[in-house]
């Protein structure tokens, strides 16, 4: 009797169980069916979240890069060739000139002085001459 006894408890606790793995299934089913689908969620908000990042990263990149933000009206192909980042016409030789400068620094320095220069004097097209002036510090 004692093994009789025994199962029969065994098979109560299993079906108290199982009893309360159900109840804990149906709640977590209920509060499934409570949330709100994706579809509910407010767009509006979400909208003005994705426009206010848009803004965001196109505001930092105009700072990283601005040259490449930037865009200048057309300028014609027959007024020759320009300083490097700049719109200040030159001659061939000149683009030629600043070419053989090694270092990259020190290349944008002397451009970029010498555009400024010709900006300042008025200069239509950097020459030679105007460039080996404006060119030293």
């Amino acid at each position: 009797m004692s093994n009789e006894t025994n199962v029969q408890e065994r098979l109560t606790n299993v079906e108290d169980r199982l009893g309360r793995l159900e109840s804990l299934l149906v709640s977590i089913n209920e509060k499934l069916e409570q949330t709100p689908q994706v579809k509910d969620v407010e767009t509006d908000n979400t909208e003005k979240f994705q426009q206010w990042v848009t803004d965001y990263v196109s505001m930092r990149l105009q700072q990283l890069v601005p040259e490449t933000c930037d865009h200048p009206a057309e300028v014609s192909l027959q007024d020759g060739p320009f300083l490097d980042n700049t719109n200040v016409p030159c001659t061939e030789e000149v683009v030629h000139r600043v070419k053989r400068i090694p270092i990259p620094f020190v290349r944008e320095m002397v451009v970029q002085r010498v555009a400024e220069n010709a900006r300042s004097a008025e200069i239509e097209r950097v020459d030679i001459e105007f460039f080996e002036k404006a060119a030293t510090f």
